[in-house]
């Protein structure tokens, strides 16, 4: 099993895929939910994709993806209803207004023009029409690229190189309720228990596998969906038990293996476990010889296994024997490190979990060094293996704005800036509003059309995203416009100099900040401004990540000191660079760098992946002397809804009224409000 294991987790589509999720932006839009990364070490593990419907309201929709293409070379028709299966046993995890709902985009990848293709792909799309109208679902769109493959010549020989089958399942449906999502992470271990659902109903078919794969065969036998209706009933009664607040985690069997899907619970839970393998195992059988283990653990038959307390048995018991779901007890959670499988009375794996998750990273490690600086990723491979975890702490109580404020006529005005190839404008706008702001969106063509007058805002915000698509370098296109133009330069400057204005910068607009010489003061010279460059990981960054509020004449971050918080980062020049010392100590001892990047100890550092830029001092915003003028790197507009946020303590999920974050835009408006600008 060991040895089985090893070559497993280092499978690209079986191990981490922190090479993938790392480098692309997951909270773009302040409307994410649930992203590919889950638990307290931010691990890629998700199966669902959540997003809301607006900033207002807790609707939205799930979307989760199923293909499996290694079954196409034993059966077409499998490959396909197991397609399905998978994307039902991903999305699943999160409470949808009801399975019928759910509509699905189909994406073919076939090399059909070779003999006997076009007749495997046709036995795949009746496979795929006859699942789909049993469990009452439908496909709505898709595309098709059907010329997967390639001749190959070499001197006098030529060879065919075709693509195996693929149908790739998108499926999506609404939800009522976007918070209410089941992610894989252990949350409770010492105190929980797991149970296996298995829909394989005891077959343990290992044709098509990742086993299958690192020991270079292909097998005779794929697994399979053979009772369509009894992943519809398991999939109804599953949600119903995420309805009843009786599931504390939850993952699909699907590459790797049940064995893989236990591991990365464990491992974004940062936990162990102790699981048994016995003649129950198989849900259905009653004998279990030594050579049934590896099939257990390595098949890639459907399957779900659930984390609960056993306070819940009862009642998820009588759920699923109600609809003959074929289920057992598998395990337990356990505190220490430790991830024991037994089978036969015997250990089958006894293996330190943070050992085991060091092989599932491994291959992603090495991509990563081929892909950025080499001394990140080597950084983050030695601080992951005993990482603790986030360590968040609150110094405030976050309320949400009372109606009152909300309702009222009259409200602090404040512009929205964006310029062409801006992106976070609309979740700035909504943190605003929600703090009692009336909000208005100014582009930069309306200042050069002179439809803006900034005498009539309290308020500047410049937004994040790519302005001219960061061709000049982050934000100098930008600073451009505003610098060379007179009249526009002079209006930002009277308003820069207003005592009863504030202004804040994110991202793209703290770069911008930096660019105009509004942070840390005016008036130094240009070839010692300080300002933003490239990450020392030498690529965009997507990072969910730990940051310190630290004292300073910062108005908007008025009452949050001390406080350690979780922030998106998207960025891929946020490295704070400042070309003369003495700027850096000055800022330093005046205390301009309110925020900085913290590790799980809660310490500043320059440490990577915490500080996922490299700052010096773990500098993430700048701040002007008189704390009017905030330019910040992280996005606090994209985390200001809890449900923004990738992780979060359960106590605060369960306790806090509103997201931390929410504070830094309603102590503008009480700046607002102290200054007698209301």
């Amino acid at each position: 099993v060991k040895d089985a294991l090893d070559r497993v987790l280092r499978l690209v589509s079986v191990g981490s895929k922190r090479f993938l999720t790392n480098k692309v932006d997951r909270s773009v839009t302040g409307l994410i939910a649930r992203q590919q990364c889950a638990g307290p070490l931010h691990l890629t593990v998700s199966d669902v994709a959540v997003i809301g419907q607006s900033h207002f309201g807790l609707t939205g929709s799930a979307i989760s993806i199923g293909e499996q293409p290694l079954k196409t070379l034993i059966n077409p028709s499998a490959m396909a209803r197991l397609s399905v299966g998978e994307a039902l046993t991903n999305i699943v995890w999160a409470k949808i207004s009801r399975l019928e709902d759910i509509k699905c985009s189909g994406n073919w990848m076939w090399a059909a023009k070779l003999p006997g293709e076009g007749a495997r792909l046709y036995d795949a799309a009746v496979a795929l029409r006859d699942i789909m109208l049993e469990l009452g679902i439908a496909i709505d769109g898709g595309k098709d690229s059907l010329s997967m493959a390639a001749k190959v010549i070499s001197g006098d020989k030529s060879e065919t190189v075709k693509s195996p089958g693929t149908l790739v399942i998108s499926a999506y449906a609404t939800c009522p309720d976007i918070t209410n999502v089941i992610t894989p992470d252990i949350k409770q271990p010492g105190k929980s228990k797991l149970l296996f659902i298995d829909l394989g109903n005891g077959r343990n078919r290992l044709g098509g596998t990742a086993l299958a794969q690192v020991y270079s065969q292909i097998g005779n036998e794929s697994p399979d969906v053979e009772d369509a209706k009894l992943l519809k009933r398991t999939f109804n009664a599953v949600q119903k038990l995420i309805y009843g607040n009786l599931i504390l985690s939850g993952h699909d069997r699907s590459d790797g293996g049940l064995i893989t899907t236990l591991l990365e619970m464990a491992f974004s839970g940062n936990c162990g476990m102790e699981v048994t393998i016995s003649n129950q195992q198989s849900a259905i059988s009653n004998q279990l010889s030594e050579k049934d283990i590896m099939p257990i653990l390595f098949s890639e038959e459907l399957g779900l296994v659930i984390e609960y307390l056993p306070k819940n048995e009862k009642k998820i018991f009588t759920e699923l024997k109600k609809q003959r779901i074929p289920c057992r007890i598998i395990g337990k959670t356990i505190t220490n490190k430790k991830i024991k499988i037994k089978g036969n009375n015997k250990f089958v794996l006894n293996e330190g979990m943070r050992v085991l998750r060091g092989i599932w990273e491994e291959t992603s490690y090495q991509l990563e060094r081929l892909q950025m600086n080499p001394d990140c990723a080597d950084e983050e491979k030695k601080v992951i293996f005993d990482r603790k975890g986030y360590n968040f702490k609150l110094t405030f109580n976050p309320k949400p704005t009372p109606l009152p404020i909300m309702k009222k006529a009259k409200k602090p005005s404040v512009a929205i800036i964006r310029e062409e190839g801006s992106n976070s404008d609309r979740e700035l706008t909504s943190a605003f509003y929600q703090a009692g702001f009336d909000v208005w969106d100014a582009t930069m063509t309306d200042f050069l059309e002179g439809k803006v007058d900034l005498d009539n805002f309290k308020g500047m915000a410049f937004v994040g995203g790519f302005s001219y698509a960061d061709v000049l370098d982050s934000s100098k296109g930008w600073a451009g416009v505003i610098k060379f133009n007179k009249s526009i330069y002079e209006q930002f400057q009277k308003f820069y100099n207003r005592p009863d204005t504030f202004s804040l910068g994110v991202c793209n607009g703290c770069q911008l900040m930096a660019l105009l010489g509004w942070i840390p003061w005016q008036d130094i010279e240009d070839k010692y401004q300080p300002r933003f460059i490239q990450n020392v990981s030498g690529r965009f960054e997507s990072r969910f990540a730990s940051v310190k509020i630290f004292p300073s004449p910062a108005i908007m971050l008025k009452g949050m000191e001390g406080s350690t918080l979780g922030i998106w980062v998207a960025h891929g020049e946020g490295r704070a660079h400042f070309p003369q010392r003495e700027i850096l100590e000055k800022v330093v001892k005046k205390n301009l760098a309110p925020v900085r990047f913290v590790d799980d100890n809660g310490r500043a550092t320059t440490v990577y992946p915490f500080n996922p830029n490299g700052s010096v001092e773990g500098i993430a915003a700048l701040c002007s002397p008189d704390g009017r003028h905030l330019a910040i790197m992280p996005h606090p507009e994209r985390t200001f809804q809890k449900w923004n946020w990738a992780w979060m303590p359960e106590e605060w999920k369960k306790n806090l009224k509103a997201s931390p974050w929410l504070r830094l835009f309603q102590n503008a408006r009480e700046w607002c409000k102290g200054n007698k600008l209301l």
